[in-house]
């Protein structure tokens, strides 16, 4: 940890920074667990030169996930994107899961959804990685997964020659039907990036939810991100659909869902993820 950003660190948390400890596992950021002079360890993530606004909008979407107060999201403590820019939150040590853990991940997600979002979208825009995602509003679900989700990300590998020809061709097709395969709900209020990476466990063994890319949307987005790598059980989904169960079809729209993370994916590692990309639009009939 550099000084300049131990001394942002000080003015900010009104404490010395006493020792710094470097965590593992973040693909984008360094991460260190932090202690400082009045006793308190703290988690604090930085980057040399994130993306403008990175920081400021994650700390944002932390906060509006837990006004639904459904299961425990990192309190924010400072943030700041002007250089050296970070971000501080409290530090959840994990402990060992509790025995009911995935049944009260599922119970959780679903209250999360259920507590609701004023619209498809969000008052501001974020990320997801370091991909900027736009969350301007619409009042149409289909609308906005194809204008804010996926023909960004398919203009973006366009650009860099990672996606062409035919491809391009088969979501133009999906673009006309998506219509007729999406479900009508109002919107839920998203993660956005719910991966296993992104789930933690905190002192007392209960889930946790950290690195939101939130907004307003459909809740089968979620949940066929959970699906997407295998990182959850069969007992997160069978109790998340004990408490608000799914409306039909939903089966048949995981593939739909996964695309846009896929999307990302090349976007974000490469073209070996195209041929993900193939067959999940082979599973919406495109």
């Amino acid at each position: 940890m550099t000084p300049a950003l131990r001394n942002v660190l000080r003015h900010a948390l009104g404490a010395d920074v006493e020792s710094t400890r470097r965590l593992s596992g973040g693909d984008i950021n360094d991460a260190f667990e932090v202690a400082l002079s009045d006793g308190c360890r703290v988690f604090v993530k930085t980057h040399p030169s994130p993306p403008l606004g990175m920081f400021t909008a994650e700390a944002r979407g932390l906060e509006w996930l837990d006004e639904a107060q459904a299961l425990r999201i990192p309190r924010v403590l400072a943030v700041s994107d002007a250089p050296p820019a970070f971000l501080a939150l409290e530090l959840l040590t994990p402990g060992k899961r509790q025995k009911d853990f995935d049944a009260v991940l599922g119970c959780s997600l679903a209250s999360l959804h259920r507590f609701g979002a004023p619209c498809f979208g969000l008052d501001h825009d974020n990320f997801i990685g370091r991909l900027a995602q736009s969350n301007r509003p619409t009042d149409d679900w289909a609308a906005f997964y194809w204008s804010r989700r996926l023909e960004p990300q398919l203009r973006l590998g366009a650009d860099r020659g990672l996606i062409r020809g035919s491809l391009l061709r088969r979501f133009s097709n999906l673009e006309g039907a998506l219509g007729g395969l999406v479900a009508t709900e109002a919107p839920s209020r998203l993660h956005g990036d719910l991966w296993g990476g992104n789930l933690h466990v905190d002192e007392s063994g209960a889930p946790c939810l950290i690195d939101p890319a939130a907004y307003g949307g459909h809740r089968e987005i979620d949940l066929a991100m959970m699906r997407l790598f295998g990182c959850f059980g069969a007992r997160v989904f069978d109790a998340y659909h004990e408490v608000y169960p799914l409306p039909p079809g939903a089966e048949e729209r995981v593939s739909l869902y996964q695309l846009y993370p896929l999307l990302v994916h090349v976007n974000l590692f490469g073209g070996s993820y195209l041929s993900s990309v193939e067959r999940a639009l082979g599973g919406c009939g495109s």
